[in-house]
This record gives structure tokens, C-alpha cells and sequence, in this order.
């Protein structure tokens, strides 16, 4: 029979023999970010009472770690982390951590190295197959992208991020049925999804589009699902102030069928064309939350 304690030695063994092959060394442009944080007076306070990275238990280093991220000292963090892998720590939780500091510092190759070893140990983590979707996507890659938010939405079919993510996903794959329907899920289980844009958990949200205008009059057809008139105007304003062509996208699409002849549409339109003149209108008002409760889109 064999030890209880070897499988859970046999992971961590895993992890830091992965995590040993990662760079870990910052860029030249790293090097002055970080130096410039460095020469705060934040860090002047804080530096005196960070813990011994080669004394302090896996906690203590974790829990600095976490205070350094919301503090956005990103690169400490990331050291802290490291360090606390080093000294035993959970290793799929602090990869998992130390993939979304990659994320915040925009270097996608790396966060991607970080949450595949966090997978290769909880295959059937959400949370992780979400955030390497998201490391994917940041890098261009959409399609692969689409596969790992998929894989996070069948492991965990309750979680909005995860739909808004994998409908973010089909958009850019130009799969705009699947899209509307995520996009519809996503809101019914959090109709304020959309107003906020918390970046500090462990979950990773890319809600915005390289296509924009699309984007915000996808939204606006599930605001009108949703029978939300406000926001199926302020979508339709954000859109077509990003260059799409709502009038065009209006006259074919029958669940927006009502607002062809609404007057806040033309004034919409009138601004765009206005823009394109060169003239002053007036910009669009705030997007309102979204309803609770959302009906079926009846196409």
C-alpha cells in the first residue's frame, strides 16, 4: 500500500521541476517598472515588513503575494509566489496565481506556461482551463481560446464569467448565434457582469473585442431580448460611436425590428454621420444595468 503522503509529494515535485523551467527573469522594461515602483514612497513603508522568502512558511509568503497584487506591486508578487512554491505551497493554486500576474503584465506566453502546469495537476479545475482560455485569447488565438473557456463552462455551467468569456470567444470567431447565447446565459446568472470590471480574483475576464462596434450591438440585441429599452439604446450609441453601422445592422435583424423608426435611433445615426463630418454632437448616456431575467431570443 502506498504512503498517504506520496501523491501529494509526487505533485509538488511536479510543479517545481515544471516551474523550475519557466523564465523568470524580467524584461530590461520589467527592470525600470519595476524600479520605478520601487522608488515610491508606498514601498519605502512596505518593504521593512515583507517576510524572509527563505524562512517565512507558505502562507505568509502567499498571503504577501496577495497584498502586493492588490497593492500593484505585480513583480514582488510574482516573486513572492514563487517563493512560496518553493517552500511548499499549494503548487496548482500558486500557479494559477502566478499565471494571472502574467496576465496583468500582459506577457500571455507565460501566463499560458503557468496555468497548463496548474491544469496538467487539477485537470478538472474551471477556474484554470477559464484563465488559460483567457491567456489565449490576449495572444490572438480564439479559436484555442474558444476550447479552453468551453471546457471551463462544461466543468462549472453556473459561473458568468466563463459563458462571457466563451461568448466573447465565439464573437471573434464570427459565431454570432453561439455568441448571443452565452452572452444571454452569462447575464441571466449575473445582469451586472458588464458594469464591473474587478480584475483582482483569480478568475480571468476578457470582455472587450477587436471589433468593438460588433460587440456593443450584440449587446444591445440581448438587451432587447431582455426588453430593456434603455440599454438597447445606450448599446446601439456606444456601437455606432465605435464606427459600426447600426442603421445597416437594424434593417435586417428582426429582434431590433421596433427601433427602426425610433427617433433616438436617428439621432444616433444623425451623430455618427455628424462625426464623420467633422461636427460636435452630443456623446451617449451611461449603460444601465441589465435586467435580472432574460427571455428566450425568439429567432
Amino acid at each position: 500500500m502506498a504512503h498517504p503522503l506520496l501523491p501529494s509529494l509526487a505533485a509538488l515535485f511536479l510543479a517545481v521541476t515544471l516551474h523550475a523551467q519557466l523564465p523568470t527573469n524580467d524584461s530590461p522594461a520589467d527592470q525600470i517598472e519595476r524600479a520605478h515602483l520601487h522608488a515610491t514612497p508606498e514601498w519605502s513603508l512596505i518593504e521593512p515588513h515583507l517576510p524572509d522568502p527563505k524562512t517565512a512558511s507558505p502562507t505568509q509568503l502567499e498571503a504577501t503575494a496577495d497584498v502586493l497584487r492588490a497593492r500593484r506591486f505585480i513583480y514582488d508578487a510574482a516573486d513572492f509566489y514563487r517563493a512560496a512554491i518553493e517552500r511548499g505551497g499549494e503548487p496548482s493554486h500558486l500557479l494559477n496565481r502566478l499565471g494571472m500576474v502574467q496576465l496583468e503584465l500582459r506577457h500571455p506566453e507565460l501566463a499560458r506556461a503557468y496555468f497548463q502546469r496548474a491544469i496538467a495537476l487539477q485537470p478538472k479545475n474551471p477556474q484554470f482551463w477559464n484563465n488559460a482560455g483567457a491567456a489565449e485569447f490576449v495572444a490572438g488565438n480564439s479559436r484555442t481560446a474558444l476550447h479552453h473557456y468551453a471546457r471551463a463552462v462544461k466543468l462549472d455551467k453556473k459561473n458568468a464569467i466563463f459563458h462571457a468569456n466563451l461568448a466573447t470567444a465565439y464573437f471573434e470567431t464570427s459565431d454570432f448565434e453561439s455568441a448571443r447565447k452565452q452572452f444571454q446565459t452569462a447575464f441571466r446568472l449575473d445582469p451586472g457582469l458588464y458594469q464591473r470590471q474587478d480584475g483582482s480574483g483569480v478568475e480571468a475576464r476578457v470582455f472587450s473585442s477587436a471589433n468593438h462596434g460588433r460587440f456593443c450591438f450584440e449587446l444591445a440585441r440581448v438587451s432587447a431580448s431582455g426588453h430593456d429599452d434603455a440599454a438597447v439604446i445606450s448599446w446601439l450609441a456606444k456601437s455606432s460611436e465605435s464606427g459600426y453601422d447600426i442603421q445597416a445592422g437594424i434593417a435586417t435583424d428582426r429582434l431590433l425590428e421596433p427601433y427602426r423608426n425610433d427617433p433616438r435611433v436617428q439621432a444616433i445615426v444623425q451623430n455618427a454621420r455628424a462625426m464623420r463630418n467633422g461636427r460636435t454632437v452630443a456623446t451617449s448616456t451611461p449603460v444601465p444595468p441589465l435586467p435580472a431575467k432574460l427571455t428566450p431570443n425568439p429567432e
